[in-house]
């Protein structure tokens, strides 16, 4: 008789997730917090803003959230214990200012709790087409998040702005990278000839992936990107393997969601967990893993 033996799922993390919320769509916590739970994972959404749908279809209502509103959410979270399960903690688009600070309170109380627990900094405030953010957000993020992030995940617009650098090309990427002075840091949209290169530096490697140049990709490509990269290294996966599996997922989602508004997620799903990859290569030279 053959026995089968099941392997033992691997443990649920917690994500506590600041970040934009959409009633239609999948922007901000809005695409993370599903591509997390389908990966696995159990999140906590804080909304930073709460729009009617993303603004790029024309038009929305909402508004931010205010710091003291948010605040009580999170009093609330820690006051039932759920701060001390928190396994990581993840920010993206903020809806004024004044929200890096209790961005900032918020990593720190997890921190006091559990030390280990990463943050990842995404540091939404612009694009090629130039800074979208409410005036003051992206300093605020340079002065109260990113010294305390482990992962940075900017694209080329944003990273150009933190570091006041020009890049042209990955060799670039990986220069401004390094002067932030964190961990790791993951560059999206770093032109590499015809291909667009998404890079994962180190203060010790570099590793890319290439992917076809797509014009107008779809809303949430960035947000997903990072709950995705998270997600995976929460996992147990190393940074190459993290950034192939991440990356591969991005690009048949962008393939799938062609002529959208906003990434197809839904019907995609399976996208997110299915374990295919792109070969992360080092760059120029160095380890194949981390």
């Amino acid at each position: 008789m053959q026995i089968f033996r099941l392997m033992p799922a691997p443990p649920v993390k917690t994500i506590l997730s600041l970040q934009s919320e959409v009633v239609f769509g999948h922007v901000g916590n809005s695409a993370a917090r599903f591509a997390l739970q389908r990966m696995g994972h159990d999140v906590l959404g804080l909304p930073t803003v709460l729009f009617s749908n993303h603004p790029g279809h024309g038009g929305f209502r909402g508004r931010a959230t205010p710091v003291e509103e948010l605040r009580a959410l999170l009093d609330g979270l820690e006051e039932r214990g759920l701060l001390a399960q928190v396994d990581a903690v993840l920010s993206g688009y903020l809806g004024e200012a004044a929200q890096a600070d209790l961005v900032r309170e918020a990593v720190l109380r997890v921190k006091r709790l559990r030390p280990a627990a990463p943050y990842l900094l995404d540091p939404v405030f612009g694009d090629e087409g130039g800074a979208y953010a409410r005036p003051g957000v992206a300093e605020a993020m340079a002065k109260h998040l990113l010294p305390l992030a482990d992962i940075v995940t900017p694209n080329r617009f944003e990273l150009a702005s933190l570091t006041s650098r020009r890049i042209e090309g990955p060799a670039d990427a990986v220069s401004a990278a390094r002067m932030l002075g964190r961990p790791l840091v993951l560059v999206t949209s770093v032109p590499a000839g015809d291909a667009i290169a998404t890079m994962a530096v180190t203060p010790a490697a570099a590793w890319s992936v290439a992917t076809p140049r797509v014009p107008d990709p779809p809303n949430g490509i960035g947000d997903l990107l990072a709950a995705l990269f998270l997600g995976h290294r929460l996992g147990g996966q190393n940074v190459p393997q993290a950034l192939g599996r991440s990356a591969s997922a991005l690009d048949r989602l962008i393939a799938a969601s062609r002529g959208a508004k906003d990434v197809r997620l839904v019907a995609n799903q399976d996208m997110l967990a299915d374990g295919q990859s792109l070969p992360a290569r080092p760059f120029p030279d160095g380890p194949s893993a981390d």
